[in-house]
């Protein structure tokens, strides 16, 4: 009758062997489903068209496990560039050639100021989860002139058209007059002269 509460107690720890067994394997089945998720990145406006002096937001959202390292690149036809780097609750290292030029937020976007023809180009986000996985996106933005500096530039033309037709015709009226005066002269010269001769016939006679 005594082995019966050996068998019992040899079941037993078989039984927590194998709940200890499973509640491992879930644990590690949760880990790598966590792993496999790894980071998910949402741009709403993949390009940007702006104006010279505009301040532009680059807009992005991601979501993953920890805190992740974000960091922003520039490509552009004089090269590649970095931004910024930073993770969200810490300070932003910021590159020189963008200090106070850029603003950046917790949820990974980042605004820039006063943006020339110059910042045109591909803006490349990496956002690096602490697991190891990362993900990337890029934004377009286009910079072009303002409309009002090419009109300013056809005020300023036309002005200089208008002064230098002012001067022409001042040329012109001048000219004009000292015409004017150089006929009248002569037509005095002539009348004179043709004085003298009636005088002079008249004195013949």
């Amino acid at each position: 009758m005594r082995p019966l509460p050996s068998r019992s107690r040899k079941n037993g720890g078989i039984s927590l062997g194998l709940f200890a067994l499973c509640l491992a394997a879930a644990r590690c089945l949760q880990t790598l489903h966590l792993a496999g998720q790894g980071v998910s990145l949402y741009i709403p406006q993949s390009a940007i068209n702006a104006t010279v002096e505009e301040d532009i937001l680059l807009s992005v959202e991601y979501s993953c496990h920890g805190v992740p390292t974000i960091e922003w690149r520039y490509t552009s036809n004089w090269g590649v560039q970095k931004i910024v780097e930073w993770k969200p609750g810490t300070q932003a290292n910021i590159s020189q050639s963008h200090k106070d030029r850029v603003c950046t937020f917790d949820n990974g976007s980042i605004q820039l100021f006063s943006v020339g023809v110059r910042d045109s180009g591909y803006y490349v986000i990496t956002v690096t989860e602490s697991l190891g996985s990362s993900q990337f996106g890029t934004i377009v933005l286009h910079v072009s002139e303002i409309l009002y500096e090419d009109l300013h530039f056809v005020a300023v033309f036309l002005a200089f058209l208008t002064a230098v037709a002012a001067m022409l015709i001042s040329l012109m009226w001048v000219c004009n007059k000292c015409a004017y005066k150089f006929q009248r002269k002569r037509r005095h010269k002539l009348k004179e002269s043709t004085t003298e001769e009636i005088e002079l016939q008249d004195v013949e006679c």
